[in-house]
């Protein structure tokens, strides 16, 4: 499978890239990248190549000017080689390499906290190409199994407060 890691958020209500915020001595997206390299048999990162952010590894750009995740699933599944491909958000940073594969056994699938993380298959190119052009970005509307994770691993880092909450965890 593919593990796609989606770098391209505003990161407004963090004030600074997210990609780049530390916790246990990497960054975020580092500790992504460590993580879906463990899940997958090939790994992208996905974002706006024109943020300027100094990550390890290429960045794919998403090829649009709107911030939405479904612009980073519409790039990785056109990017992926694989037909699944599982999509972690960079804001994501206690996702296990199984919580990961968990979602790829079931997919289409995502966990009890909503789209992402999720798992995709690349047949679904066309219907989110479709909702890009049309402007409807909500991932909600896609059919997928929900598999249920360890709630501890959903950890959604949106601002200072949260990741300090994580730090303490």
């Amino acid at each position: 499978m593919t593990g796609v890691l989606l770098v391209g958020g505003a990161s407004s209500r963090f004030g600074s890239p997210k990609a780049l915020a530390r916790l246990d001595g990497e960054t975020l997206a580092e500790r992504a990248w460590r993580t879906l390299s463990e899940a997958c048999d090939e790994s992208l990162a996905v974002g706006k190549t024109g943020d300027g952010l100094e990550l390890p590894f290429p960045v794919i750009d998403d090829g649009i000017d709107v911030r939405a995740p479904l612009a980073g699933l519409v790039a990785g599944l056109r990017a992926a080689r694989h037909d699944v491909c599982v999509f972690m958000p960079v804001d994501c940073p206690l996702v296990s390499a199984g919580a990961l594969q968990a979602l790829a056994g079931a997919a289409p699938a995502h966990p009890q906290t909503g789209p992402l993380p999720g798992a995709y298959h690349r047949a679904l190119l066309p219907e989110l190409e479709r909702k890009l052009e049309r402007g409807d970005y909500s991932l909600r509307d896609l059919e997928a199994a929900i598999v249920e994770l360890d709630p501890g691993e959903l950890a959604n880092i949106n601002t200072e407060a949260d990741l300090r909450r994580v730090e303490l965890r």
